[in-house]
Order: structure tokens, then C-alpha cells, then sequence
């Protein structure tokens, strides 16, 4: 029973384990540690260590999933032509006396090569550059909202209330009117006649809104927040 281990049946006798790490990713080829090499983490020391898995006849390889670390190494191996598994923490870390990472990667080398481990589901490249997209927007909406807040709060404070006028500040009509009011124009009459006729509000309640109490801290804030970019990309994210 004690050997029953090495009773097992070779599945992928050219694979190779490789365990991530934020700083470096170390590679076992076999079971033997005088083989494990360790390489850096910048596109070239990718670049040494696929020579490397070319050099020992390596076709397919099983890497752990560790935070984002994995993401370039396993592009990079994938496009160089070799199968790449990526699997969880959960199928290689839960096996007691196993503590430092060249017994990683050489037990990761190991289940591997037995057929043992499942790699994880993986988007399409198609798909992970459209989750990129979806999730940047995502952000560029959350910061653009929480810029135009303040900007509306520096507008409130020299009681010009846009935002009892108009049902977004960040529309074409309010977009128009902070744009003059940072270009020092403050006419009341004036900055009526950029509000687009389709709003609601009459005229004359437009105009009194505009009316405010001008400060030169509070434009210079509004300025400054105007300068940050986020309100003008705030209507077009919308669309």
C-alpha cells in the first residue's frame, strides 16, 4: 500500500508545474528540485523561462490561479503554443507537510502529470477584453458621478442651484452652463440663454437659479474638478 502512489499511470509525461508568486514564478519540469528554476516576473524573464519549457520538451502545463499574478505568464504561454491549465489554490494546497514553494510547484508538477488536476473555466479572449471594457466604464461612471456631486456641492455653496433646474447637471444644458460660469461669465441672462427650451423650468425660475453669490474659493474648486475631465465623460459613458 505504501507504494501504490507510483502505480499510477503517467497521463502528460512533458508537463511541467509552475507555482505564481507576486515576484517571481518558480517552473518544475520533473521531481527532481535540482531542476526547479525560478524566473522574474517581467516580459523578458517570460520570455527566458518559455525558452526554457521549450528546451526540456515541455507541451502542456498546470499553473495555480494566485490573485492576478497569473494573468500575463499564462497569456504568454498560450500564445507561445502550450497547453496551459489553470487551476485553483483548493486542488493543490490542501496536502499536509507541503511548506515551501519549490514543493509546490513540484507536487503541482506531479498531479499534473498524473492526469489530476481540472482546469479552471476561462473566458474567451473576446470576452475578457469586453469584460475589461464593461468594468472600466463601470468605474469611469462611479468616479465621473462622484466628481459631478462635488461639483454640484461647490455650485450649491454659491447658491447657484443647476441642480433644482435641471434634472442632471451633466446634460447638455448644464454642461453649457458650468462651462460659462468657469469662464467667468456670470449674467444671469446669459447662461438662461444656454438652457435648452425643452427643459421644464420657465425662463424666469432658470434665471434666478443662475443668480448666485460668486466666490473666487468655490469657482476655483468647481475649476479644479472641471480640469479632473470625469464631468465631460460622464454624458457620453451614459449613451
Amino acid at each position: 500500500m505504501g507504494n501504490s502512489q507510483n502505480s499510477f499511470r503517467i497521463i502528460h509525461p512533458h508537463a511541467a508545474g509552475i507555482d505564481v508568486g507576486s515576484r517571481s514564478h518558480l517552473v518544475a519540469i520533473d521531481q527532481n528540485k535540482d531542476n526547479v528554476r525560478e524566473f522574474g516576473v517581467y516580459t523578458n524573464d517570460h520570455l527566458q523561462l518559455i525558452d526554457h519549457l521549450r528546451q526540456h520538451g515541455i507541451t502542456t502545463i498546470a499553473m495555480e490561479s494566485t490573485g492576478s499574478y497569473w494573468q500575463t505568464l499564462f497569456n504568454a504561454l498560450q500564445q507561445a503554443g502550450f497547453e496551459v491549465l489553470l487551476v485553483g489554490g483548493s486542488q493543490t494546497k490542501n496536502v499536509k507537510g507541503r511548506k515551501t514553494d519549490v514543493i509546490d510547484c513540484i507536487w503541482i508538477q506531479k498531479l499534473h502529470s498524473l492526469g489530476l488536476l481540472s482546469g479552471s473555466l476561462l473566458l474567451s479572449d473576446t470576452f475578457q477584453q469586453l469584460r475589461t471594457y464593461y468594468y472600466h466604464r463601470q468605474h469611469l461612471v462611479q468616479q465621473s458621478a462622484r466628481y459631478s456631486n462635488k461639483m454640484q456641492k461647490a455650485l450649491r455653496l454659491m447658491n447657484i442651484r443647476l441642480d433644482v433646474v435641471l434634472n442632471d447637471i451633466t446634460g447638455q444644458s448644464g454642461m453649457a452652463v458650468i462651462e460659462a460660469i468657469l469662464a467667468r461669465q456670470h449674467d444671469p441672462e446669459h447662461l438662461v440663454s444656454l438652457v435648452s427650451v425643452r427643459v421644464k423650468k420657465s425662463r424666469q425660475e432658470i434665471g434666478h437659479a443662475l443668480q448666485g453669490w460668486w466666490r473666487e474659493d468655490r469657482s476655483a474648486e468647481a475649476t479644479t474638478l472641471r480640469a479632473a475631465g470625469l464631468t465631460r465623460f460622464l454624458p457620453a459613458l451614459r449613451r
